[in-house]
């Protein structure tokens, strides 16, 4: 069975996107959760299973991939009646570059915008750099709506692995307060209405480790 090292569902981002590919799908797993920014033994465990020191971690037999969209690539060719690609090439291109640019870009609302699903729900003050981002997300997702809103819900109309790229950006607008208005609205509706995406948000909230660094914000 495939094995998946997560951090903390309450903060990490990164580990929701694979965790929620795979369960959206519910393609069988075996969850390893250790805690995040907390003691060397828990370093050393996560160094046991990837030597980038960091999560998520796939491990099936003897393949271990590492990084989220890395992890969603490789679910895509392992488990293809998935589907986490569009099987039209063209969406399928863009599927992939909207998923790189939330991989790479955003830093600002990253930063600014950390994700913590017990903080409570306020809106802060926004750098010019930030809104940018909000606006970008959002004009990505009418877009999207634009394009494929007609097969179904999300980006590309049935889940797929862009999806599981933007889910904690739902969760950043979610306990920051930032609206999200017109087209937009649809996709953002539609993933807080997902089960996976559900049980994540449950999980996250049950958990009593709070890492000190992410509570002030």
């Amino acid at each position: 069975m495939l094995k998946l090292v997560i951090g903390n569902k309450n903060y990490s981002s990164w580990s929701m996107r694979p965790w929620l590919a795979l369960r959206a799908n519910e393609i069988p797993f075996e969850e390893i959760f250790i805690p995040l920014y907390t003691d060397q033994a828990d370093k050393d465990r996560i160094l046991s299973f990837s030597k980038a020191g960091k999560v998520p971690t796939l491990i099936d037999g003897d393949v271990t991939v590492w990084d989220s969209l890395a992890i969603i690539e490789y679910l895509a060719e392992r488990f293809p009646d998935a589907k986490l690609w569009p099987a039209d090439r063209a969406a399928r291109a863009h599927a992939r570059a909207i998923s790189a640019e939330m991989h790479s870009g955003f830093v600002a609302l990253r930063n600014e915008c950390g994700m913590n699903l017990h903080r409570p729900i306020r809106a802060v003050a926004l750098s010019d750099d930030a809104r940018a981002n909000v606006a970008r997300v959002q004009e990505i997702w009418a877009d999207c709506h634009a394009r494929y809103g007609k097969q179904g819900p999300f980006l590309f109309g049935a889940f797929s692995g862009a999806d599981a790229m933007y889910a904690p950006v739902v969760h950043r607008f979610r306990t920051y307060a930032i609206s999200v208005e017109g087209a937009a609205r649809h996709y953002y509706d539609a993933m807080l209405a997902l089960p996976a995406f559900q049980q994540w948000t449950r999980d996250g909230l049950a958990e009593a480790l709070l890492i000190d660094r992410f509570e002030h914000v």
